[in-house]
């Protein structure tokens, strides 16, 4: 089944809807377990455990442990690059300065809205409702014919023909500058977001069986479209989209959430 009009227009990915900060909180009241030290400065267990999070997330694989022990020497090597620039003033320059306040909000706000969804679970019971309410918007399908040529005198004199009772496949398959012409014209089903407007607006306005009265200009040409059929959007079954309603849910919860506290803040824009 085609589905591709289920698409629950997400809103922005919010940090990617904090999906990279799942990993246990370390304990703080014990200290953590030491894999190196660089000049003095520990390289904790966590902190290690995190960066090999974040390759095996940027590979999509699994790190096999024989791979760990040369990831470590490279997560080494960027502590003395990062000690190195340190010395050299470079976090000092302003560019990097604010990449690093931005690295750091980033991470702030990954951890918070985290936080914000462990507190607010997304329930069952919000699930159907949410599906239902995505069905109800769902466009609906048209399957058309059309008969494309570039000039309105052709196009009218087609018009007249097919008025005259010409069948309009076979016109189709004779005048049309378009691939469709091979097949009649036929377009197949689809819906009118996916069509130039001008040629929407008129599929829009006919009655299954019509034609078009007048040819209809594009930047492609002039049509004369007769609609075949129209018909509701097939649904996709709740439980084959469930995970994707969820995380729509989760989005709009964290939208709501980001709404609300611009609400209580001031905030002056100067640019």
């Amino acid at each position: 089944m085609n589905h591709r009009h289920f698409a629950f227009a997400m809103i922005a990915p919010l940090m990617l809807l904090v999906a990279c900060g799942k990993a246990a909180a370390p304990d703080a009241s014990k200290p953590s377990e030491q894999v190196a030290t660089v000049n003095g400065k520990a390289i904790t267990k966590p902190e290690f455990d995190l960066y090999l999070e974040n390759v095996a997330r940027q590979t999509g694989q699994e790190i096999p442990e024989e791979q760990k022990t040369q990831l470590l020497d490279q997560y080494i090597s960027m502590h003395l690059a990062a000690e190195a620039a340190e010395k050299a003033g470079i976090a000092k320059q302003e560019k990097v300065a604010d990449q690093l306040e931005l690295a750091r909000l980033n991470v702030i706000v990954d951890a918070g809205l985290q936080k914000y969804m462990e507190d607010n679970p997304v329930k069952d019971e919000e699930l159907k409702p949410e599906y239902d309410a995505q069905i109800a918007a769902m466009p609906r399908e048209y399957h058309a014919r059309h008969i494309l040529v570039d000039d309105k005198a052709v196009a009218d004199s087609i018009t007249k023909e097919l008025k005259g009772g010409a069948d309009f496949a076979k016109l189709a398959e004779q005048k049309s500058k378009d691939s469709s012409g091979k097949s009649g014209g036929d377009l197949g089903w689809f819906t009118l977001d996916s069509m130039v407007k001008p040629f929407a607006d008129a599929v829009a306005s006919l009655e299954p069986g019509k034609m078009t009265e007048e040819p209809v200009q594009s930047q492609f040409g002039w049509h004369v479209i007769k609609l075949e059929d129209a018909r509701a959007s097939a649904p996709p079954a709740f439980d084959e989209v469930k995970d994707r309603v969820k995380t729509f849910v989760q989005r709009k919860k964290i939208q709501a959430y980001l709404e609300e506290l611009r609400k209580t803040a001031k905030i002056e824009k100067k640019i």
